[in-house]
């Protein structure tokens, strides 16, 4: 099973630059996206509804917000839809997608750089879903959380991480939370159960200058539950296509859907 999670910063935009064109020739069985910015109503054309695969939306109540789609080439057995707390359900951060033997899951986590109120949100959003992943450890089933975390998680996960310790997406508290989300909690970093090498981000916020200087951060992931730990067969993050300030980032797991 492939799995891709994308960032487009818009779906119209990243529309236009070719992504779905890109996405067919991927061979991928579940496409994760975010951050679509855009209506379920406004993405009823065929450019956004590729043939042989079925789609499914949670949009943002409110314009401006997050909006998260899942593209898959099997028919799910359910599609769930956020997270029952406010932050989520209206700005359209989470939807899943129930297979037979996985579920997987396009989520976004807000971004805490705007202001102190900002990272206070996303704190407690944080804890909310931390409370999330806890229950699906009694589930009877795998999950696959893909999407963006706005978190770097370790110095090798940033570009000029020492002179960022005090900036969102790099504060200790963040990373404490992820600390505990792969250690006492158990989730696997699928990414880096695969790939151990350094400067290998799927974010740079200066579009251009930091692209070419590669000085980004690592920010998006697929977390899977630890069963799934010895199915992560290969894992790269796609630099040579830029649909967005993300790319993409394709994970092959041994599960057949």
């Amino acid at each position: 099973m492939r799995v891709i999670t994308f960032n487009t910063q818009g779906i119209e935009q990243a529309a236009d630059k070719g992504f779905f064109d890109w996405m067919v020739e991927q061979d991928a069985d579940v496409i994760c996206l975010q951050n679509l910015k855009a209506r379920e109503y406004q993405l009823d054309g065929d450019r956004y509804h590729p043939e042989g695969y079925h789609s499914y939306f949670f949009e943002a109540f409110e314009d401006g917000f997050s909006g998260v789609a899942i593209y898959t080439r099997h028919l799910p057995k359910a599609i769930m839809t956020g997270l029952g707390f406010e932050q989520c359900d209206t700005q359209g951060r989470f939807i899943q997608a129930d297979f037979d033997k996985v579920s997987v899951s396009s989520l976004t986590i807000p971004s805490g750089l705007k202001s102190e109120e900002a990272q206070a949100s996303k704190m407690e959003y944080l804890e909310h879903f931390k409370n999330h992943l806890k229950k699906t450890l009694r589930k009877r089933r795998d999950f696959i959380f893909t999407g963006t975390f706005n978190i770097a998680h370790k110095p090798m996960d940033l570009s000029n991480w020492y002179v960022n310790q005090k900036v969102s997406g790099f504060l200790e508290e963040e990373r404490a939370w992820m600390d505990e989300v792969y250690g006492e909690m158990g989730f696997v970093d699928a990414f880096r159960e695969v790939n151990k090498a350094e400067r290998q981000y799927t974010w740079w916020p200066d579009y251009n200058r930091a692209w070419t200087l590669n000085e980004g951060a690592r920010s998006d992931y697929q977390v899977t539950t630890a069963n799934l730990r010895k199915s992560i067969k290969a894992a790269r993050i796609d630099r040579d296509h830029r649909f967005s300030e993300h790319c993409p980032l394709i994970i092959d797991y041994a599960i057949d859907i």
